[in-house]
C-alpha cells in the first residue's frame, strides 16, 4: 500500500445496515490522498441488510495495517461478535492503526474483540445496555472520543463521526469542505430520531418489530463477555 496515502480500511459485512457504511465512506473517499479499502473475508460480493450488494476492494489476509479501522452495524453484526478470523483481524489492525472506528452495533464488534475495555464508547440507542458487558463505558452522545477510539450511534451517525475524524485528521477547514460539499444540512421532517423525543407509540412498535434480533443478539453478546472473562 502506498505510503504517502491514508489508507482506510473498512470491515464489510453481510447483513449490515448500508447506510452505517456508505455514509462515512463517503465522507473517507473525500479526504486528502484516500485510499479506502473494502475488506471481507472473500472478494465475493456482499450483500446488505435490506439487498444492496456492495463488492469488496480486499480481504482481512491482504489487509494487515490500515491508518483508520472502521467497522459497521446492523442486522449483521450478530455473526461476527463470536467469529474469532475477523475478531482477530480487528485486533491485529486495531494495534497500528492511528484511528479504530465504529458506528451503530458495530461497536459492539469493537467490545467482542476487547477493544472497548474501560473505554467511553456509544453505539444505537437498542443497543447501549449492552456496551457494559463488554466493558466499555456508555455515553449518551451522537459521537463519542477516547484516545484514538471514536464511536457513532445508530446509522446516520457515521456521517457525523467521519466528519469529525477527516477534521481531527487534515483539520477544521477540510472536514467543514467535506460537510458543504457533501450538502449535510440536515432537517428532518419528524421528531422522532431518539426514544427520547419520539411518540411512545412509535418507540414501542419498533420495540417490538426488533425483539427477535435483540434476543439473539444480547446471547451473542453474553457469549463474547465470558469469553473475554468480563462475566462468570
Amino acid at each position: 500500500m502506498a505510503e504517502d496515502a491514508t489508507h482506510f480500511a473498512m470491515l464489510l459485512v453481510p447483513g449490515m445496515t448500508q447506510l452505517d457504511f456508505t455514509g462515512p465512506y463517503e465522507v473517507f473517499a473525500r479526504c486528502p490522498e484516500a485510499r479506502v479499502h473494502l475488506v471481507w473475508k472473500s472478494l465475493d460480493p456482499v450483500v446488505t441488510e435490506h439487498g444492496l450488494t456492495i463488492m469488496p476492494s480486499a480481504t482481512l489476509d491482504s489487509i494487515a495495517w490500515a491508518d483508520v479501522l472502521f467497522v459497521p452495524g446492523g442486522r449483521g453484526i450478530n455473526a461476527l461478535l463470536n467469529d474469532p478470523e475477523v475478531l482477530a483481524w480487528i485486533r491485529k489492525v486495531a494495534n497500528g492503526a492511528a484511528y479504530v472506528a465504529s458506528v451503530c452495533t458495530g461497536a459492539l464488534v469493537l467490545g467482542a474483540a476487547g477493544l472497548l475495555k474501560g473505554k467511553r464508547a456509544t453505539t444505537h440507542w437498542t443497543a447501549m445496555d449492552m456496551l457494559p458487558m463488554l466493558g466499555a463505558v456508555p455515553v449518551h452522545e451522537r459521537v463519542v472520543m477516547d484516545g484514538n477510539l471514536i464511536t457513532g450511534g445508530g446509522v446516520t451517525a457515521g456521517i457525523d463521526f467521519a466528519l469529525r475524524l477527516a477534521g481531527d485528521m487534515f483539520g477544521e477547514e477540510v472536514g467543514q469542505s467535506i460537510q458543504l460539499g457533501i450538502e449535510y444540512n440536515p432537517a428532518p421532517p419528524y421528531v422522532s430520531g431518539h426514544p427520547c423525543i419520539a411518540p411512545p407509540s412509535v418507540t414501542s412498535a419498533l420495540r417490538e418489530r426488533i425483539e427477535p434480533r435483540q434476543g439473539e443478539r444480547w446471547g451473542q453478546v453474553a457469549l463474547a463477555a465470558r469469553r473475554l472473562g468480563l462475566i462468570g
